[in-house]
């Protein structure tokens, strides 16, 4: 947003509009005018404006301008684009791709030895499974799991919690994380140990947003995925998959933490084959 407000206030002062308390709702128009010739994409737009809208109104709290000049300008719609989705055999494929060696043996139970493959295993499995968002993942702590009941609790935007359950597939990758991985992790740590952080990095601090893009890219190169891939492609398969096997809308908006079932529905229009079904079946 820093970025959106710099470059704003660099295009008014190339127009030599001085300062905020002389931006008239003109400039504000001709700004996304400017956006839309320089190639921005829809998202951006929206995601620019939406600044500018912030800055206007801290403007009129704070007494600098009596007026929000920005208020009735609206970003131009775009054409609506479906998110990035894999097949259930793309994510099979990219799950499987975590190479991983069986050859340390704990209570009879067979773990591989690796504990950056152990964790790399058990955080695509629990993205997949939960449809988390990567800073919910990111941001998991070891309470937040329950793997006996197999639950997660995340913490979504807007510090708004909820329950996710926890496939079976997914609970088996993090025990086996928990036991013979995160230890060795937790115990390369040089300062304070994050010992409430689910997933480690291999100093033993909890994992950022950067590192699982590497971790899911990796998983793709492997799988030899040509699809585009980025931390959302997992959520947007999860919720896909489950819009495909029947599950309502309105369970799958709980699922992903989604504030307005409208965000949820955008995973139906991926699958028209069981929105016709479902008419079939109604109607």
């Amino acid at each position: 947003y820093g970025a959106d407000l710099k470059k704003y206030r660099q295009w008014l002062a190339d127009q030599g509009v001085g300062g905020i308390a002389a931006v008239t709702t003109q400039d504000v128009e001709r700004y996304i005018v400017f956006l839309d010739e320089s190639g921005e994409s829809s998202g951006s737009k929206a995601r620019r404006l939406a600044s500018i809208h912030a800055l206007h109104r801290f403007a009129v709290n704070e007494h600098i301008v009596v007026d929000d000049v920005s208020a009735q300008v609206k970003a131009p719609k775009g054409v609506s684009t479906l998110p990035d989705v894999l097949t259930v055999d793309e994510v099979a494929r990219l799950l499987d791709s975590i190479p991983v060696s069986q050859n340390r043996e704990h209570d009879g139970v067979v773990f591989p030895d690796d504990p950056v493959m152990l964790r790399d295993k058990a955080l695509l499995e629990f993205m997949y499974a939960t449809g988390a968002r990567v800073s919910e993942a990111c941001g998991a702590n070891l309470d937040d799991v329950d793997v006996d009941g197999r639950i997660a609790r995340l913490m979504g935007k807007g510090s708004k919690q909820r329950l996710v359950p926890v496939g079976s597939y997914a609970c088996e990758a993090i025990i086996r994380y928990l036991h013979a991985g995160r230890p060795k992790l937790e115990s390369k740590s040089k300062g304070p140990v994050e010992r409430r952080a689910l997933f480690l990095n291999k100093r033993g601090k909890r994992l950022s947003r950067q590192s699982v893009w590497e971790i899911i890219r990796g998983a793709g190169e492997r799988a030899h995925i040509d699809k585009p891939l980025h931390p959302h492609t997992l959520r947007h398969s999860f919720a896909t998959h489950l819009i495909q096997g029947g599950a309502d809308v309105r369970t799958v908006q709980e699922l992903l933490g989604h504030a307005s079932v409208t965000t949820t529905q955008i995973y139906t229009h991926i699958s028209p084959e069981n929105l016709i079904e479902t008419y079939l079946m109604s109607h």
